[in-house]
């Protein structure tokens, strides 16, 4: 493992600057166990004016250049999926621990490849899933590793996109979605937002997909409306995971036009998480019903942190907690993040067979339906 000198401050170094770059690091700059000391983007006025805002001394265009300042402990990879191989890589043999934004590849071939070449250097890889810090979804996973809702017997991810006019999304940059419309990306819809969602839905309940069958649509050519029913390995678990998208729909968000609905069912209550991106339903965030026959009773979470920034807040403070205590691991690791584009995949493998798809015999990766965007 890369030490990091006790009572020194983590030099965290930030590659690419785009739409997603202020949401991932207000958790680092907003904690004092580190300083970001570096910004890396090829178009150098961007990453000048990033480097300005956050009070970043130093800029590169240049990733080689980059990776050998030594000023550097940690690098937050920010790029689009398709570069995470090579920057992942790079800077893994630079030395450097590493946060990558999801999902983890554009291949089952190239994940396998930056996992190994992480552990041969012996450095932290993780991937950054915000939902996995969501204080919401936290405290739901907790409960239900408390057995407050006995044992889970059904579990639904739902996702509605529509569209909104949120400060956030009117000042989102175009040209950072034009790699995700061209054979840059394997998919839309479900490999670029679902991902997050296909993670939750193992992540929460603890338990692996072994068996999927799945419909899908394509619409707008980016938006993938779909349902996919779910076998777990516990044979007493069933899932559904869906979205549809409603392209005359409005909803309130002061992020994207989204939203989630998380609902797990147990054999003695069951557990709602109402909000997560979007705020489109007057609930509390979070709400768990106590079915035992001497309780039967709602416990409702008004006051939980809800704001869909908070997961990417907690997800920076995690990462540092993992490389201030010496962890050789932080979540969410690859071999689970390897894993969610296993299930993406067969999303899409089974959308196109008409078939049950075990995600694990996913080996290199599979177009979505109809094409790329």
């Amino acid at each position: 493992m890369v030490a990091i000198e006790a009572n020194s401050k983590i030099g965290v170094g930030v590659v690419g600057v785009g739409n997603i770059a202020d949401l991932s690091l207000r958790g680092y700059l907003n904690d004092d166990r580190c300083k970001v000391v570096a910004v890396c983007d090829i178009d150098s006025a961007k990453a000048k004016n990033k480097a300005e805002q956050w009070g970043v001394e130093k800029v590169y265009s240049d990733l080689e250049k980059f990776l050998n300042d030594d000023s550097i402990d940690a690098v937050e990879i920010l790029t689009p999926t398709f570069l995470h191989h090579d920057h992942v890589i790079a800077s893994a043999e630079s030395g450097k621990h590493i946060s990558c934004q999801k999902p983890i590849a554009t291949s089952i071939t190239d994940a396998v490849k930056m996992t190994k070449s992480a552990s041969k250097a012996d450095v932290i890889f993780r991937i950054n899933e915000c939902f996995y810090h969501f204080p919401p979804l936290v405290k739901a996973k907790q409960a239900i590793k408390d057995g407050l809702i006995g044992t889970p017997q059904q579990i639904r991810v739902h996702t509605l996109v529509g569209q909104t006019d949120s400060e956030f999304q009117v000042g989102l940059d175009p040209d950072g979605y034009t790699w995700r419309f061209n054979q840059e990306s394997p998919g839309g819809h479900i490999f670029d937002d679902m991902i997050h969602k296909i993670a939750i839905s193992q992540w929460i309940v603890d338990q692996k997909i072994i068996s999927l069958q799945a419909t899908m649509r394509r619409q707008h050519t980016f938006f993938e409306p779909f349902v996919a029913l779910l076998d777990y390995e516990d044979n007493n678990l069933l899932g559904i995971l869906d979205a549809a998208y409603g392209h005359n729909l409005w909803m309130n968000s002061s992020y994207y036009g989204a939203d989630e609905f998380v609902e797990i069912i147990g054999d003695e209550g069951f557990i709602w998480v109402t909000k997560c991106t979007g705020e489109l339903l007057n609930l509390p965030p979070l709400s768990i019903y106590d079915g035992k026959e001497q309780n039967r009773s709602f416990m409702h979470f008004e006051s939980i942190d809800s704001d869909w920034g908070a997961g990417f807040d907690h997800s920076a403070k995690h990462f540092l907690d993992a490389m201030s205590s010496g962890s050789s691991t932080a979540e969410m690791t690859p071999l689970d993040a390897t894993n969610a584009l296993q299930i993406c995949f067969a999303i899409y493998k089974a959308a196109t067979t008409h078939s049950s798809v075990d995600p694990r015999s996913i080996s290199e990766k599979v177009i979505s339906p109809g094409g790329y965007p």
